[in-house]
């Protein structure tokens, strides 16, 4: 009877953690989700371009923010993440007709919001500003400036769509292609050499070998102007210890393909390096 009565206990157990793991799956049957606001709705979306345009004032000024009083929210996917390090606390997400950048307080954001991923953001009672005039969505940081926003703050103001993921595909990437339309898109930059490749120098040695500005090293490229384009790497980076690309056998810089965020620092493009498979020899 004793042996019956534990044997019991522990098929209603089982059972109780196979149902525990049905409910908590990111998508459920009764579609309740671990992250994110399920009760945000599909209507007041626009376009990124169309926030842009309604902020004008503070996406193309440094360093300034505005609270978003409207119900308007946005619609896009994923394109970048804290997967490997170089990008911190935030993630990226773009459409049809821009990107921008969305910064949390928070770190592991690549364990719910996968690349490909598409999600509507909740943008009444956030802010919108512009860092160095790149355009965010965060909070206020000192005072007039853009920062993030609390992890729990972003939960209310985000959900996730029902469709698929889908990775957005890379442009290829134009020195000269306007700044306001396409910061923090996902660009390919094609046949490039790191000037300072030389077998043994790295992306981001985080010592004195290097100029380090906000925990990260500008890596030029040979073809283009500092002052137009650098490869910006953060010394935390998982792959910041690897070595530039470099042919060994012609004892010269590795032609390459660069995958990344084409981020701005005012005048001056930043593109950011996902992860190590961003980096391909050029074709």
């Amino acid at each position: 009877m004793k042996a019956f009565k534990y044997f019991t206990m522990a098929v209603a157990c089982l059972l109780f953690a196979a149902c525990q793991d049905t409910e908590w799956d990111n998508y459920t049957p009764s579609g309740v989700s671990l992250y994110g606001n399920n009760s945000i709705t599909d209507d007041g979306i626009i376009t990124i371009a169309e926030l842009k345009q309604k902020y004008p004032n503070v996406f193309e000024t440094t360093d300034r923010n505005a609270l978003v009083e409207e119900n308007i929210k946005i619609r896009g996917r994923v394109t970048a993440n804290d997967i490997r390090g170089n990008i911190y606390k935030q993630f990226m997400m773009q459409d049809e007709t821009g990107a921008i950048i969305v910064a949390v307080n928070e770190s592991g954001i690549s364990g719910y919001l996968a690349e490909g991923q598409e999600i509507i953001v909740d943008l009444k009672g956030l802010y919108v500003g512009g860092y160095s005039r790149q355009p965010e969505i965060g909070a206020p940081y000192n005072g007039s400036s853009i920062g993030r926003m609390n992890k729990d703050v972003f939960q209310k103001h985000f959900k996730f769509t029902a469709s698929a993921i889908q990775p957005v595909q890379p442009i290829e990437f134009d020195v000269n292609m306007n700044m306001d339309e396409n910061c923090a898109k996902l660009v390919t930059i094609k046949n490039v050499t790191f000037a300072d490749a030389n077998g043994t120098n790295t992306y981001a040695p985080g010592d004195s070998s290097v100029t380090i500005l906000g925990g990260c090293v500008n890596r030029k490229l040979s073809q283009f102007p500092e002052s137009k384009v650098v490869i910006r790497t953060s010394t935390y980076a998982k792959f910041a210890a690897n070595t530039l690309p470099y042919d060994e056998v012609n004892k010269k810089p590795l032609a390459v393909d660069i995958t990344g965020i084409a981020t701005r620092y005012r005048d001056t493009w930043q593109v950011l390096i996902r992860k190590e498979s961003d980096i391909v020899p050029a074709k």
